[in-house]
């Protein structure tokens, strides 16, 4: 097995009124030495803004803002902006980032080219009901079916006056486009879910999406396959490109009598067909193990969000029981190595 440092927790909540109960799951992105983290941050009622703070070196906070960064502006990300994940795509930032209308979770995008000024692009991923998502995808409409489960939100269609949708988030962009196209992953539970091929950011329309869901089957990226992860799993930090392939560090949850249990899972995928998966550790990269992680606003978390790389060291930054910021850091090449002993082809 692997072995990880825990190097402990990097941010915590303050008394400011936009981050005094909580902060988490921040995205992630290095330039030079600095490590810059647009973070999670959460107030009162659960409503949620983006903060930021600026790292010298993996571990060292140099500047920490007084003010969110980004706010809610429009009505579907009303109640909260969660989440955020960034990759830089040539000269451009995209920031992806879950809103939350206090109804409906949708994956959301906003770009920049400086990391302060951001654009908001809007919702990326289908707006659709779980029974037309279920009419276009033939699944079977029974409680056995694996999305019937997680998206037919007790038989509600409406609440608030709002169409109940199916809530699709972790949406992250692959660093680079493959084949000169866009490639992002994003989750409709229990599984991930991966769209290629995209030219233009404005192809993903709703006809698009009908088509997508037609062949469904065919954009599962990673599926529960092991203990840890035998509830559901969903994207975690961005992929980082390596010479065996795309390492993908991901969230794993599996239900214990004390609740969901989440820890940070890894895989591989192939660099030019990234549907394709190469490896998958069998075990949790790390889960919680300490005080910080076993309780919080939400128990037993570690979820992974952003990582930033150091000469052969992989740092992984991730929210800490939905209250603080912590990180682990690990060999990448020992991880590489290890994954290479879990190939598909050497499953039993």
């Amino acid at each position: 097995m692997i072995s990880i440092k825990r190097e402990g927790i990097i941010l915590e909540k303050t008394e400011l009124v936009f981050e005094n109960e909580g902060v988490m799951n921040p995205a992630v992105i290095k330039k030079g030495n600095a490590v810059h983290l647009f973070y999670r941050a959460v107030s009162h009622d659960n409503h949620s803004t983006i903060g930021y703070c600026k790292l010298e070196g993996p571990l060292s906070v140099v500047q920490r803002n007084t003010a969110p960064l980004i706010i809610a502006e429009f009505d579907y990300e009303s109640h909260g902006l969660e989440d955020p994940r960034i990759v830089k795509i040539e000269d451009i930032y995209y920031l992806t980032y879950t809103a939350f209308d206090g109804v409906n979770a949708l994956g959301c995008l906003a770009v920049s080219k400086d990391l302060i000024n951001f654009e908001k692009k809007g919702i990326i991923v289908p707006t659709i009901t779980y029974a037309k998502f279920n009419q276009l995808t033939n699944a079977k409409n029974s409680a056995n079916s694996k999305y019937f489960r997680y998206n037919q939100h007790n038989g509600m269609v409406e609440q608030e006056g709002k169409k109940i949708l199916i809530w699709d988030k972790n949406v992250i962009f692959f660093p680079r486009k493959i084949k000169e196209k866009f490639c992002f992953m994003h989750r409709i539970k229990p599984e991930i879910q991966i769209i290629v091929a995209v030219t233009s950011l404005t192809e993903l329309t709703a006809a698009f999406y009908n088509n997508y869901f037609l062949n469904f089957n065919d954009h599962i990226l990673l599926s529960p396959k092991y203990d840890h992860e035998s509830s559901y799993v969903g994207g975690g930090c961005p992929p980082i490109e390596t010479p065996k392939g795309w390492l993908i560090i991901y969230h794993g949850v599996r239900d214990s009598i004390d609740g969901y249990i989440y820890s940070a899972c890894a895989a591989l995928l192939d660099l030019d067909n990234p549907q394709i998966e190469i490896a998958r550790l069998p075990y949790p990269l790390f889960g919680p193990e300490k005080d910080w992680e076993l309780q919080g606003q939400v128990n037993n978390v570690c979820f992974p969000t952003g990582t930033a790389i150091f000469k052969d060291t992989l740092y992984i930054y991730y929210g800490a029981a939905d209250e603080q910021i912590a990180c682990i850091s690990v060999s990448l090449s020992g991880l590489i190595n290890e994954l290479m002993l879990n190939t598909k082809k050497n499953d039993n």
